[in-house]
């Protein structure tokens, strides 16, 4: 099967209806009209869709390699600068489609699969039948245009009782059995975004240290999500409502979170990638270049993103008049220095690539682990500056329905922007609203804050890549002698 359309993408969500409990129910029915949901996934509709039109067709797709039919580009290995500069064009028009708020978008798991599939040669002396499974999901995914979610990390009581030892009936998700047919799983994963708005889950937790020769917490596996005995349990919906009005990016573009727990559920063996070896877990995930070649996708929807904040930003400062404010201008160029500084990044990363040992153009990691470094901490900034610009604006937003009544008159004369009457300035009030102050605003923060773990952790990943360090101490050892 070739790449599949917007409405294919629907039928299949929900002919394939997982286990889902949100709010104290299990979701029945179409889950492309639950209001919890049908945002999102109509505009990841759209986002297939683009697949299907001529005018984005060569750009969204490549020939597969086994059948000729095309298939979406964010699953290509990269060979080539010419391929890296491909997938970005590609990445960032669906970017642009979402503005950046997805930051579980298709291409984020096509990508990462693509990695662990380019490094599964390093399964092949060992393990020679984990390596031809990985190859042979890959190939899967890619010729059916799987829309793909996946856990890597557990609660933290799964956490604890692994290191600690402290409960009688440990938390840690483990493997409790093998059989001829496969794996037994217990326990629970988090943060599983779009877990209940995707085809498959792929599994892949940091093992924890073990005294067994084959360690239980050691595995990587990929499954449907529908897969019996596999649960998804919703946080609160901070979808405001169906008015793209009262609640612009909201209603289009939350994006569930999920505890995914498995209560014995059978992963049959062609869908296992690690089983019990703790070193190979370590090893494919370090080797795959999971962070860098992600981090590719990454810099497409930052920078989508804070476009879009920029745009924001300029349209309030011209709808209150104050783009002869000193004060205004600072905080609006610091936007634009972060802007650039993305693009500056994410240039480098690409004109510097070159092969890795598994024949991928690898970008340029130092430029990519900056950038994932930079963006946690300037994005609460960018949002703190469309609070500043806002105010009480971002207070003082009435209903949609407001407008459709006798006071509408009153509303337009003095809640009016330049250049905008009162309706259009308060939609862009309530977008800054959604941005800086709501539910959505709120998580959107948190979620770039950790996206790629905690600060310190991001921070060591750059620090211990940078062997840079060395040349310039010793530039300064050899002034100072």
């Amino acid at each position: 099967m070739p790449v599949k359309s917007g409405v294919q993408y629907l039928e299949r969500l929900n002919k394939n209806l997982p286990d889902i409990w949100i709010a104290g129910e299990q979701v029945k029915g179409d889950l492309s009209e639950h209001k919890a949901f049908k945002g999102l996934i109509a505009t990841q509709a759209s986002m297939y869709e683009m697949q299907q039109e001529e005018k984005w067709k060569a750009k969204m797709t490549y020939s597969s390699p086994l059948t000729g039919d095309p298939v979406g580009l964010s699953f290509k290995q990269p060979k080539t600068k010419k391929d890296l500069a491909a997938r970005r064009e590609m990445m960032q028009a669906w970017a642009y489609t979402h503005h950046g708020f997805l930051g579980r978008a298709p291409d984020y798991m096509n990508t990462a699969l693509m990695a662990f599939y380019a490094a599964a040669g390093i399964q092949e002396e060992k393990n020679p039948q984990f390596a031809s499974n990985l190859r042979n999901y890959y190939a899967y995914c890619r010729e059916n245009d799987i829309t793909l979610s996946h856990v890597f990390i557990q609660p933290k009581a799964g956490r604890l009782s692994a290191l600690l030892r402290i409960f009688e009936d440990p938390a840690a998700a483990r493997i409790m059995d093998k059989n001829k047919d496969g794996i037994v799983v217990r326990g629970a994963f988090l943060l599983d975004t779009q877990g209940a708005t995707s085809d498959e889950i792929l599994v892949y937790p940091t093992p924890f240290p073990s005294e067994d020769e084959e360690s239980p917490y050691a595995f990587a596996f990929a499954v449907p999500s529908n897969l019996k005995g596999v649960r998804f349990v919703c946080r609160e919906s901070f979808v405001g409502g169906d008015s793209v009005y009262n609640y612009p990016l909201s209603s289009r573009f939350e994006e569930m979170d999920t505890l995914v727990i498995f209560d014995d559920a059978l992963v049959p063996w062609d869908r296992v990638f690690i089983c019990g070896d703790e070193y190979m877990s370590m090893q494919l995930f370090s080797e795959s270049r999971f962070h860098i070649h992600a981090s590719s996708q990454i810099m497409c929807k930052n920078i989508a993103k804070t476009e879009f904040l920029l745009g924001t930003v300029e349209s309030m400062v011209e709808a209150a008049g104050l783009n002869s404010y000193g004060h205004v201008i600072e905080k609006v160029t610091e936007v634009i220095v972060a802007l650039e500084t993305l693009k500056a990044l994410q240039f480098a990363a690409e004109k510097g690539s070159s092969l890795d040992r598994w024949g991928s153009m690898l970008p340029n990691r130092k430029p990519l682990l900056a950038a994932n470094a930079y963006f946690p901490k300037i994005y609460p900034r960018l949002i703190e500056i469309i609070q500043l610009i806002g105010a009480s604006g971002l207070i003082m937003i009435p209903d949609e329905k407001d407008f459709d009544t006798e006071i509408s008159g009153l509303l337009n004369r003095y809640l009016k922007g330049i250049g905008l009457d009162g309706k259009e300035n308060v939609q862009l009030s309530r977008l800054a609203w959604e941005l800086s102050v709501s539910t959505f605003g709120g998580r959107q923060t948190v979620y770039e804050r950790f996206f790629f773990g905690d600060s310190s952790t991001v921070n060591s990943r750059l620090y211990n890549c940078y062997q840079d360090r060395e040349t310039f101490m010793r530039r300064v050892k050899d002034f100072l002698s």
